[in-house]
């Protein structure tokens, strides 16, 4: 049967037990005939002193145990069953522990005198809350002096080793958001320790975030670099620059970064690649970070535990696939389903097709001549193709994103023995989903396919197929495509479904994201122009990279992947 056990992590002790031996205290019982007990205790709760009967203070260090005491002791240990050591599952346990009738009150503090030695320049939350010993992520404390992770404050913790060792004394909780002052124990409460509060877990409320659009106000980190609250650089930690592009990029949908600013929208979802990408989304937009760039460490941690590795750090993978991979992993875990607007995700990029199939179906019957018409032929056999007909399948299906395909490049230089980077507008390549013009695929079998938008979506997304794959290498496509980057008007290049009556259907889209490849295929590297809406401003986002932009240098890039957003 476990013992109770204090918020510390240690054996509570009842009245008459004898206390084990610990790292700041020792108590034992004395070896006298009349059976009385001596017992050793601290000297200001922590300190390396050991307090006797007589008054008089010894150093743990020189404290001998006398042979007929250590004699006595194991006797005693021998007689009651060792405790097991015990571990905290979750900080949740911890709490309800403090509830046990045993549990020593703590005390809290307003006046630390270490507080001093603070260190926010080397405060980092950003990367995984394990600790830096155990590597474990269970009840993880941060040293506020040195920013390193452990775990524990209890007297056999490794916060509590790190307190004595390094002389390092406030520790915060990373669950709890507590500050405790080690190896004294005490909690402390003090308000200059709330910006470490709010860098380690920022926190939006509802009117802040509807504000957010309208702030044209720069942040200040410590270091005295300025920056812009939503527009931070993010951390390459190792050919990531596919997933920084995406990051970058949602975060100027503006009902899905409202959503996931305020954690009681998903409080109840369990997910942590749900969790992780709602953090990251704060810290993006949080006015009083301590730096000016923030990393996606943790995000990319559950990415690649959600993707089964697919996606890791250190591998370069294509964004498009990553966008759609991230969509729809997050619409599922926010407990979506088929239904439009069953999620935050589907309510932002969800449109629908029309899809019309043609494709041809043969019928093939072999005929076998009777037994003596067979013999005289030398047994052969005929196959005859009976029948050849079209098959058309209508079908309506839901998109989160369009593919548009680019012209061929052309084979020849021109009369200056250069290469001729060709252009097209990108009224041309939209032409696709017009409900005429035919598209021929291959797989699964051989079709002519004709597409046609029946329902816009609020954030339409848009991927231009730079890269075709064959047998031998992957080839990318240099085509420029010209396109508007406001005003973007749909009806009058796709055909569109009547609105009903009394509602007004609204076909104008602006640009607010556009991704770009640089490089070889394969290879090279991507970024993104994005906007920022309170001043309509562009800027060119690559890592750390964030610099202000002319819109017509937007234009000018190869576009990989666009995001549009309608007019309200």
């Amino acid at each position: 049967m476990k013992r109770p056990r204090d918020e510390d992590g240690d054996v509570e002790k009842a009245d008459g037990d004898a206390v084990e031996s610990n790292h700041d205290f020792v108590g034992q019982r004395n070896g006298d005939d009349n059976g009385s007990s001596k017992k050793l205790k601290p000297e200001g709760g922590g300190g390396g002193l050991i307090s006797t009967t007589n008054g008089g203070l010894l150093p743990l260090s020189s404290y001998d145990d006398d042979e007929d005491e250590e004699d006595e002791e194991e006797k005693e240990k021998a007689k009651e069953p060792e405790s097991p050591q015990y571990e905290y599952e979750s900080d949740e346990e911890l709490e309800r522990s403090s509830r046990l009738p045993f549990r020593r009150d703590i005390e809290v503090r307003k006046d630390c005198p270490y507080l001093d030695t603070v260190n926010r320049q080397v405060l980092d939350f950003d990367f995984e809350k394990f600790c830096s010993v155990s590597l474990s992520n269970l009840n993880v404390y941060a040293c506020l002096v040195c920013g390193k992770y452990f775990q524990g404050r209890g007297r056999n913790s490794h916060a509590y080793t790190h307190s004595l060792e390094a002389g390092h004394h406030v520790f915060i909780n990373l669950h709890s958001e507590k500050v405790y002052c080690l190896p004294d124990g005490y909690e402390v409460n003090d308000p200059s320790l709330d910006d470490i509060r709010y860098v380690l877990n920022p926190r939006f409320t509802r009117a802040q975030v509807e504000q957010l659009d309208k702030n044209k106000q720069w942040a200040r980190a410590l270091d005295g670099s300025d920056y812009l609250p939503g527009m931070v650089g993010l951390n390459n930690i190792k050919e990531n620059d596919f997933v920084n592009v995406i990051i970058q990029s949602l975060m100027r949908v503006t009902p899905l970064r409202d959503f996931f600013l305020i954690p009681e929208n998903y409080s109840t979802c369990k997910s942590p690649l749900v969790q992780r990408f709602g953090e990251l989304t704060r810290k993006i937009w949080h006015p009083r970070n301590f730096k000016g760039q923030v990393s996606p460490h943790e995000f990319l941690q559950a990415v690649m535990v959600a993707s089964k590795k697919k996606f890791r750090i250190g591998m370069q993978s294509d964004p498009v696939e990553f966008m759609s991979w991230l969509l729809n992993a997050l619409h599922t875990d926010l407990g979506g389903t088929k239904k439009a607007g069953s999620s935050i995700i589907f309510k932002c990029f969800q449109g629908e097709l029309e899809v019309m199939k043609e494709f041809q179906r043969k019928t093939q019957t072999a005929k076998r001549e009777d037994a003596n018409a067979t013999e005289s032929a030398g047994a052969e056999e005929d196959e005859k193709m009976d029948t050849s007909f079209v098959e058309r399948e209508v079908s309506r299906m839901p998109f989160l994103m369009l593919g548009l395909d680019l012209p061929a490049p052309p084979l020849f230089k021109d009369v200056m023995e250069k290469n001729i980077i060709p252009q097209v507008p990108l009224f041309n390549i939209l032409k696709k989903f017009d409900g005429e013009m035919v598209t021929e695929v291959v797989r699964p079998q051989l079709a002519r396919m004709r597409y046609r938008v029946m329902r816009l979506p609020q954030y339409m997304i848009l991927h231009m197929r730079r890269f075709t794959k064959n047998n031998f290498f992957v080839e990318k496509n240099p085509t420029l495509v010209n396109f508007p980057v406001k005003n973007l008007e749909l009806k009058d290049y796709i055909p569109l479904p009547i609105a009903r009556v009394g509602e007004k259907q609204q076909t104008k889209y602006d640009l607010i994201a556009n991704l770009v490849h640089d490089g070889k295929p394969g290879e090279g590297s991507y970024r993104v122009f994005v906007q920022r809406r309170s001043e309509e401003m562009w800027y060119e986002m690559q890592d750390l990279h964030v610099a202000e932009t002319l819109p017509q240098m937007v234009a000018l890039s190869e576009a990989y992947m666009q995001i549009y957003e309608k007019h309200q």
